[in-house]
């Protein structure tokens, strides 16, 4: 797998209102999969807006510099506003039509039928898509995110409130979007899908990054067996410290999904 660069942040902050939802956040991705993870309200999915480019930072730069694409980026967000009355088909056809306007030659044109295929879609092409389930509608938003074969792939929460079954598919589906040119970028707060697909992780918490690199090298580095010992390892060891050791300190736990763990 290429160890070259696709986007880098440097110095990131962002703020709503004068409060930072993000502090200096600096890291490079490369292709594979890197994982997103961290507490509930630590900035991930204001860190995949800026690194998508939906979100301005109010400091620092996000920069794609992998390679020329009609369509560098493709970002899924967690809330995606399809049209109901649309069929899947006529979903993606929309968004082909879209990636088209850059495409420099009709190889670079994407197929909507190819594109349902490959998430599993090919039967619900006809379906409207108000009459899909939520992880259909999950899947088609992942197929929607790599039309056009875009060497970076943001998705929040692709896996988000689906049954655990689903959420594997979505999550393999995500995964299998990445390769040697091509980097997938995913939040996740199911650590045991982020244990099985991802080459990288970049842990976040209160908006900066606490650990970030590939996910063995950061295992290793902290002598634990997994992604949920890196966790507790780092996050919950913080806040242990922040509160004098007896993880009481008046305000809100910290939350994540370790399946098997917390629900």
């Amino acid at each position: 797998m290429s160890d070259d660069r696709i986007a880098e942040l440097s110095g990131v902050t962002r703020t709503y209102g004068g409060v930072a939802v993000l502090e200096d956040v600096s890291f490079d991705v490369r292709p594979g999969v890197t994982a997103v993870i961290g507490p509930n309200g630590s900035g991930k999915s204001t860190l995949l807006g800026v690194l998508s480019g939906a979100v301005e930072p109010t400091d620092g730069h996000s920069r794609y510099v992998g390679p020329d694409a009609s369509r560098p980026i493709g970002y899924l967000p967690q809330r995606v506003p399809f049209r109901e009355e649309f069929t899947a088909s006529e979903t993606l056809a929309f968004y082909v039509r879209l990636a088209a306007v850059d495409a420099t030659s009709p190889e670079d044109v994407a197929d909507p039928e190819e594109a349902l295929e490959r998430v599993g879609l090919a039967d619900a092409a006809d379906r409207r898509v108000g009459a899909l389930s939520g992880g259909m509608r999950r899947l088609l938003g992942i197929a929607q995110a790599t039309v056009g074969d875009p060497p970076l792939v943001v998705l929040d929460e692709p896996a988000s409130g689906l049954d655990p079954g689903t959420r594997e598919r979505a999550f393999r589906t995500a995964a299998d979007a990445s390769g040697t040119d091509t980097a997938v970028v995913v939040s996740s707060h199911d650590l045991e899908l982020v244990d099985e697909h991802a080459d990288r992780v970049v842990l976040l918490d209160r908006g900066r990054v606490v650990a970030a690199g590939p996910l063995d090298r950061l295992c290793s580095e902290r002598g634990v067996d997994d992604v949920s010992g890196l966790y507790r390892a780092i996050v919950a060891g913080d806040a242990a410290e922040d509160d004098g050791g007896d993880g009481r300190d008046g305000g809100e736990p910290t939350a994540v999904h370790v399946t098997g763990v917390s629900e």
